[in-house]
């Protein structure tokens, strides 16, 4: 996968082959899956709900065992040391196969903090966290904004005082995914109130279970338990638990962020792509598949999957030229995450009323589309559809996401501040 041509022809032509070498790979993926997967396989989301979190579950066991959790991780770490192309070639497989790479929380521990380890950690918290994150021992979540500072992360007011060997935590974050089912968080805590705002932040490593944590879920409006309020009074971590230095937070933060969206931008598509293949059936099911209007809308949706498709092939491009996910990523961010309340929206009209009587299993999903193989049922397009605005906030609202692009992509002056106080 590489560019073609010269300066011009590069920003606009885009080999999608993939080098032999993630080939082969590919191969191996597949025949793990056939010979796993039952015959009559359709995917996680034609499992009920029990069942379905029962073979998640299983299933993270085996892509541990096989080190696919850790595909991209130094041997030495229990990965095998391939490539991040590898990475996406198995992410594809995964979702046409109709299965998860991992549980919900594997996205904050294996995929944010375990490659923010790899690049920033010290030896000693590679070696005692890795392991335990890679067996599941440790789940995370990731400590971020706050009440007063979500789009401006770097006016967060959380501190962490050096007292002994430890590291003294106050303050509060909000919005944080799965809190109540980890057992860490990795925070970002102002440690030097004499510095710039983006200067004077750490990023740290604290346990949850202790005193001075408190961790208080509320309910989104699909009805699920999945965001939390975090509470800190006094809490503790070790001096050492510091990732990337003291005052370097905001640089180890911003790596992080370049992890989190990367991969998806190839891998999104997919999943995104069954759902409009599903969207056809409910169409279908519902009589309005000769509707010219809902035909149109329909064939909307399935020009801007492929539209996202491509955008994540020049992600990919970049990858395999040896660059990181840079501010770049966030034109696939803003896409989909807009795209996806419009093909929701259209779904609850093809259902028209039936819509308001969710029945049938909700998404064991709670981001972006339900899982693969699900029915097409009401309580399933009605949860994703609401499921889909908070896509527009999460990991980075579409008014920020306009912004990075605006100044660090295209060189426009910086959106004008508003005075302190």
């Amino acid at each position: 996968m590489d560019c073609a041509g010269g300066p011009d022809e590069e920003r606009s032509q885009v080999d999608i082959s993939y080098p032999p070498e993630t080939e082969t790979f590919r191969t191996e993926v597949r025949a793990f899956l056939a010979g796993t997967l039952p015959p009559d396989w359709k995917g996680i989301g034609a499992l009920d709900e029990e069942a379905a979190w029962a073979f998640a579950r299983d299933w993270r066991g085996l892509l541990a065992e096989r080190r696919y959790l850790s595909l991209t991780w130094p041997e030495r770490y229990g990965g095998r040391g391939l490539t991040k192309l590898h990475q996406v070639v198995l992410m594809e497989e995964l979702a046409l196969a109709g299965v998860p790479f991992g549980l919900p929380q594997d996205t904050f521990g294996v995929k944010m903090l375990a490659n923010t380890l790899l690049r920033w950690g010290t030896e000693e918290q590679k070696r005692r966290f890795l392991p335990r994150i890679l067996s599941g021992e440790d789940t995370w979540c990731q400590g971020y904004s706050e009440p007063d500072a979500g789009s401006d992360l770097a006016s967060l007011k959380t501190r962490a005082v050096p007292e002994g060997d430890t590291w003294v935590i106050d303050g509060q974050k909000v919005w944080t995914s799965g809190a109540h089912h980890s057992d860490w968080i990795f925070v970002l805590a102002r440690t030097n109130r004499d510095a710039s705002p983006h200067r004077g932040i750490s990023f740290l490593l604290v346990p949850l279970d202790q005193p001075g944590v408190e961790v208080r879920p509320f309910r989104m409006m699909s009805g699920q338990l999945h965001f939390n309020e975090v509470f800190f009074s006094s809490a503790r971590t070790r001096a050492d638990l510091v990732v990337g230095g003291v005052d370097n937070g905001w640089t180890v933060a911003q790596s992080l962020l370049g992890v989190e969206r990367g991969e998806e931008a190839a891998t999104n598509p997919i999943l995104f792509k069954a759902e409009v293949e599903r969207l056809v059936e409910l169409a279908r099911l519902y009589g309005k598949d000769q509707d010219p209007v809902i035909r149109q809308r329909i064939a909307w949706c399935w020009s801007k999957v492929e539209i996202m498709r491509y955008l994540g092939y020049r992600i990919l491009t970049g990858w395999l030229k040896g660059a990181d996910p840079g501010p770049e990523s966030s034109i696939a961010k803003l896409y989909w995450s807009e795209y996806h309340t419009k093909v929701t929206d259209l779904a609850m009209d093809i259902m028209g009323l039936h819509a308001q009587v969710p029945v049938g299993r909700p998404p064991l999903r709670t981001y972006r589309t339900d899982d693969p193989g699900a029915a097409n049922s009401s309580a399933s397009w009605s949860t994703t559809y609401l499921i889909a605005r908070s896509g527009t906030i999460y990991a980075g609202t579409s008014q920020v996401q306009r912004n990075i692009l605006a100044e660090k992509v295209l060189g426009l002056p910086r959106e004008p501040r508003a005075a302190a106080g």
